[in-house]
C-alpha cells in the first residue's frame, strides 16, 4: 500500500486538517520535475511548504496535549466532587433494630437510617426512594465519565498515531524529494528544522501516568485499592514467573493504553508529580575477565549468578541496591531467587574491596525496629557471600543497564505484574582492552541518565531498538490468568522471547572479541517483528456515540469497558494457555495422568478404572492432534494470503516494506509470530526442545554448520517440528562468524545416573564374557591348543568391551559437563561390533571343537 493511501485511511478523520498534507508535497515535486528540471527557486518553495506543514503539525500536537492534560484534571476533578457528594450524602444508620439490616445491604447502596424516635413508615419509603434516586444519579455522572475517560485513551492513542505517522511522511516525502531531483534536503531538513521542533521525540509517560490515575479512579468509583506500592524497596527476597516480549516502537504507546485499562500504572509516590528521571532504572553488572557469570546465565547451569549494583531515579540517589540472582534447576525442588540489600553510594567500594562489612549498620536495624532479627540475618549472609564472590572470582564491574519503566500493578497485589522496558541501553564499564572506563571506581562518572548518551563513544554502548515487556504472574497450579493477559500477548503487539536477557545480550554485543557463545534471539535482531494487526485484540475502543475513527484505526467502535472489546468471538479454536515457568520445566502431559483419588472420584475400580483412564487418555490425545491439524491448515492458508499481498507491494514502498513482509510471512492469524511455533506463554521446557528442533533440522537440511550450535540437537518431540512447519520457517539461525548459539540443555542428576547406569550394564555383559574367558582357560588342559586360542578370543571380546564402555562413559560425562547433547543418546557402533565379536568368539569355539571331533 502506498504512503499517501495508508496515512488516509490510518488518520483520525476530526484532525484531518492539521495532518501533514502528503499528497499536496507528492504533487508539488512531480510538477516540479515533469516539465523542467529542479531549480533552487523550486527548491526554497518546497522547502518552506515543508517547514509551513512542520508547524502546523507541531503546533497542533502542542495544543493537543496540553489540551488532553487539562481534560484529565478536569475529569479527575470531577470524580473528586462525585465521591464528595456521595460520602456527604450517606447517614450513618442510627442504633436502631435496622442497624444489622443496613450493614448486610450491597457496600455499593448507601445505607439509611432513622430519625430517632420516629415510627413513620411513609417517611422510610420516601427515604429509601431518594436514596435510590440519589444513587443512580451518581452512578449516571460516573458512566458518564468512563465514556469521557475512554475517549481521552482514545484520544492519546490517536495522537501518538498521528505523530508515528506524520513523521512517518516527512521521512519518505523527502526521501523521495532527494531521490527524483538529485538535491539532497533530508539530512539538512532534520538538524534545521525537525529538531527544532521534535514532535516526534514526546514522551508520552506522563500524560499516560495521569490517565492511569484518572482511569483508576472512575472504575473503582473513586476508591482505587490501597496497598503497599513499592518497587521492592521493602523486599529482600522473592521468586516470581516470568515470560518476556520484544515489543516494536510502533507499538509501545497501544500497549500500555492496552494495559493501563485493566491495570494502573505502579506509582510510588502519588503525591509526587512524574518527572521522566521517576522511570528510571540503571545496573551496574560485575563478572571476571573469563566471564564467568556470563556463561552461568547463558547456559543456565545449576547455581549460575548474576550480581548487580542498581539504583533508580538519576545519579543523585544514594541508596544502591546490591542484588544477587541465583538459577536453581527444577530438580532441587527449588525456584530461582532474586535477593537485595541496600547500601550508601559512600559504602559501595569499600564493600567491594574488603574492607567495610555490614554487620553493625544492620543490626542498627533491629535495634530501630525497622527489620525483625531474622531478616537482618538473612541480609547480612547474603551480603558476605556477595563480598565473598566479588573477592575470590575477582569480579569487576563489565557493564551497564539503563532503560525506563513503565510498571503495571494493582498495589500491595503481585498477582499480576506487567513491566515494559524502553530506552534499553547497554554500557561498557569495564577498564579492559587498554582503555580506562570506570576506574577504580564501581560505576562509570561520566555519564547519567541521558539517553541516548552520546558523549559514550559508539562502541561502548548498545542500544536496543525494541522495548522489553515483562509479564509476572502468580496463579496456583490449576488457575487460569486474566483473559485480557492472554489476549494482550498473544496480539500482534508483542513478540515472545522466551529468556531474553539484558545482561546477556549487552556482553554478546558489546564484548564480541571475548565471547564465543551467543544467545539465540542475537541472528534475529535483523528480522523485523512488527506484524500486521489481525483484530485478534481491539487495542482502544471509543464508547458509542462519540466521533470515531475511520474503521482502519486501532479507535474502534464498541463499549468502553476495559476488557478486550470482544476478541472473545474472535480467539481461535483450541488455543490453550500454559503458566509460565521462570526457569523450570512443566510436565507436557500433566493433564493426561490420573489424579491419585481418582477411583474414589469415579466410583469404578480394578480393570474398569484401567480401562476408562485408558479411553480418556485415548481422547485427550486424538482432540490434541486434531488441534494441530487444523492449525496447520491455516498457518499454510495464511501464509498464501501473506504472498498474494507481498506480491501486491507498490514500487515505491519496496526499500521499507521488505522487513515488514518478512515479518508478515512469520504471522499466523493470531498475529503471533511463528518463529519458533510456539505459544507464548507456553513453559520453558517446551521452549528449549522446540528451539533444538529448529536448529538440528536446520542443520540437517543445510548440511553444514557455518557457526550453528550444531552439536546441540535433540530428538524430536513432535511440537511443531512437521514439514510442513519446515516449510514455513524462513528465518535463517546463523550465528556470527566464529560464534556458537547457545541452545538451552538441561542437565539433571538423573542424566549422570543414566551414564554410570548403561556403563555398568556394559561392565556386566564383560563381567559375563570375561567369566567365560576364565573358564575355559582354568579347566581345558595346559595341551588343548584349540581350546586356549577360544579363552583368547573371548578374553579378547571381554577386553574390548570394558575398553568401549570406559570409553564412551568418559566421553559422555565430558558431554554432559559441556552441556553439549550431540552423541550423548545413540550409540549405533558399540552394541554392533560387541555383537559381532561375540559371534565370532563363539563361531571360533565351536568350529575348532568340530575340526577336533572330526580328526
Amino acid at each position: 500500500m502506498k504512503f499517501g493511501r495508508k496515512i488516509s485511511n490510518d488518520m483520525y478523520s476530526e484532525w484531518r486538517p492539521f495532518y501533514l498534507d502528503y499528497t499536496l508535497l507528492k504533487r508539488r515535486l512531480k510538477d516540479g520535475t515533469t516539465n523542467h528540471s529542479w531549480t533552487a527557486e523550486d527548491e526554497q518553495d518546497f522547502t518552506n511548504l515543508l517547514e509551513k506543514e512542520l508547524d502546523k503539525i507541531y503546533e497542533f500536537q502542542k495544543d493537543k496535549t496540553s489540551e488532553l492534560a487539562r481534560r484529565i484534571r478536569d475529569a479527575q476533578k470531577q470524580v473528586n466532587r462525585l465521591v464528595a457528594e456521595e460520602a456527604s450524602g450517606s447517614r450513618s444508620p442510627s442504633p436502631t433494630h435496622r442497624d444489622i439490616e443496613s450493614q448486610e445491604q450491597p457496600a455499593e447502596h448507601p445505607p439509611y437510617s432513622l430519625d430517632e424516635g420516629s415510627d413513620d413508615e411513609d417517611d422510610i419509603e420516601g427515604e429509601s426512594d431518594d436514596d435510590d434516586q440519589s444513587y443512580g444519579s451518581l452512578e449516571d455522572r460516573f458512566h458518564e465519565l468512563e465514556e469521557e475517560v475512554a475517549t481521552l485513551v482514545a484520544d492519546v492513542h490517536d495522537l501518538a498515531l498521528y505523530t508515528k505517522l506524520n513523521v512517518t511522511g516527512f521521512m519518505k516525502i523527502l526521501k523521495k524529494h532527494d531521490k527524483q531531483t538529485g538535491w539532497q534536503l533530508k539530512a539538512a531538513f532534520i538538524q534545521q528544522y525537525l529538531d527544532k521542533r521534535p514532535f516526534y521525540k514526546y514522551n508520552w509517560d506522563a500524560l499516560i501516568v495521569k490517565l492511569s490515575k484518572l482511569y483508576d479512579l472512575v472504575r473503582t468509583r473513586g476508591h482505587p485499592v490501597q496497598g503497599d506500592s513499592s518497587a521492592g524497596g521493602s523486599q529482600s527476597a522473592f521468586v516470581r514467573q516470568t515470560t518476556k516480549y520484544w515489543v516494536h516502537p510502533d507499538n509501545l504507546v497501544p500497549l500500555k493504553l492496552a494495559i493501563l485499562r485493566n491495570l494502573p500504572v505502579l506509582v510510588f509516590n502519588a503525591e509526587k508529580e512524574f518527572e521522566p528521571k521517576d522511570a528510571a532504572i540503571t545496573s551496574i553488572y560485575f563478572d571476571n575477565e573469563d566471564l564467568e557469570l556470563y556463561l552461568g546465565r547463558l547456559e543456565k547451569t545449576e547455581g549460575a549468578e548474576a550480581i548487580r549494583l542498581r539504583w533508580y531515579g538519576d545519579v543523585d540517589n544514594r541508596t544502591i541496591f546490591v542484588e544477587r540472582k541465583t538459577h536453581r534447576e527444577d530438580w532441587t525442588g527449588e525456584k530461582s531467587v532474586k535477593a537485595r540489600f541496600p547500601l550508601k553510594e559512600h559504602q559501595v567500594n569499600p564493600f567491594l574491596r574488603g574492607e567495610y562489612t555490614v554487620d553493625k549498620d544492620f543490626q542498627e536495624l533491629v535495634k530501630k525496629g525497622k527489620k525483625s532479627q531474622q531478616e537482618v540475618d538473612s541480609m547480612i549472609q547474603l551480603a558476605n557471600e556477595v563480598q565473598y564472590a566479588v573477592l575470590t572470582r575477582k569480579l569487576q564491574p563489565v557493564m551497564r543497564t539503563f532503560y525506563n519503566r513503565t510498571a503495571f500493578q494493582l498495589p500491595g497485589d503481585a498477582r499480576v505484574r506487567i513491566s515494559l522496558d524502553t530506552e534499553l541501553t547497554m554500557v561498557r564499564e569495564d577498564n579492559w582492552d587498554g582503555k580506562i572506563r570506570s576506574g577504580d571506581n564501581w560505576r562509570r562518572t561520566d555519564i547519567g541518565i541521558d539517553f541516548p548518551f552520546p558523549q559514550v563513544e559508539p562502541d561502548d554502548k548498545e542500544i536496543f531498538k525494541y522495548g522489553v515487556l515483562e509479564v509476572k504472574l502468580q496463579t496456583q497450579f490449576g488457575q487460569e490468568p486474566p483473559k485480557w493477559v492472554t489476549d494482550l500477548v498473544q496480539s500482534h503487539l508483542v513478540e515472545a522471547v522466551p529468556k531474553f536477557s539484558k545482561f546477556i545480550h549487552g556482553c554478546a554485543t558489546l564484548l564480541p572479541h571475548r565471547v564465543d557463545l551467543v544467545p539465540f534471539w542475537l541472528p534475529q535482531m535483523d528480522t523485523d517483528i512488527l506484524k500486521p494487526d489481525t483484530g485478534y485484540l481491539t487495542v482502544i475502543e471509543r464508547p458509542h456515540g462519540s466521533s470515531s475513527a475511520t474503521p482502519h484505526t486501532a479507535s474502534k467502535g464498541g463499549s468502553s469497558q476495559g476488557s478486550s472489546g470482544g476478541s472473545a468471538d474472535r480467539s481461535p479454536p483450541g488455543e490453550t494457555y500454559h503458566e509460565p515457568v521462570s526457569e523450570g520445566e512443566e510436565d507436557d502431559e500433566r493433564d493426561l495422568q490420573p489424579a491419585k483419588d481418582e477411583d474414589k472420584r469415579t466410583g469404578l475400580s480394578g480393570k474398569d478404572l484401567e480401562e476408562a483412564i485408558a479411553y480418556r487418555e485415548r481422547m485427550l490425545k486424538e482432540q490434541r492432534a486434531k488441534e494441530r491439524r487444523e492449525e496447520n491448515a491455516k498457518q499454510r492458508e495464511d501464509v498464501q494470503d501473506h504472498h498474494d499481498t507481498d506480491n501486491a507491494v507498490d514500487d515505491e514502498d519496496v526499500d521499507e516494506a521488505r522487513p515488514l513482509l518478512r515479518g508478515r510471512r512469520l504471522t499466523n492469524e493470531t498475529g503471533r509470530s511463528r518463529a519458533l511455533s510456539i505459544d507464548p506463554l507456553a513453559p520453558s521446557a517446551a521452549f528449549d526442545e522446540t528451539l533444538r528442533d529448529r536448529l538440528s533440522e536446520h542443520e540437517r537440511l543445510n548440511g553444514h554448520g557455518n557457526g550453528h550450535a550444531h552439536d546441540q540437537g535433540a530428538p524430536p518431540n513432535g511440537r511443531g517440528s512437521s514439514a510442513d512447519d519446515e516449510r514455513l520457517l524462513e528465518r535463517r539461525w546463523h550465528a556470527p562468524d566464529g560464534k556458537r548459539i547457545a541452545v538451552p540443555v538441561r542437565i539433571e542428576p538423573k542424566v549422570y545416573f543414566a551414564a554410570e547406569r548403561t556403563f555398568l550394564k556394559w561392565m556386566n555383559t564383560a563381567v559375563v564374557i570375561g567369566t567365560i574367558a576364565t573358564t575355559l582357560l582354568n579347566f581345558i588342559p595346559p595341551d588343548d591348543r584349540r581350546g586356549l586360542i577360544s579363552a583368547g578370543v573371548f578374553t579378547l571380546a571381554a577386553l574390548l568391551a570394558i575398553a568401549y564402555s570406559a570409553g564412551i562413559f568418559v566421553y559422555r560425562a565430558l558431554r554432559i559437563r559441556e552441556r553439549r547433547a550431540e552423541g550423548m543418546y545413540y550409540d549405533p557402533y558399540g552394541p554392533t561390533v560387541l555383537c559381532v565379536v561375540l559371534l565370532g568368539a563363539l563361531g571360533t569355539n565351536i568350529g575348532l571343537r568340530v575340526a577336533e571331533m572330526m580328526e
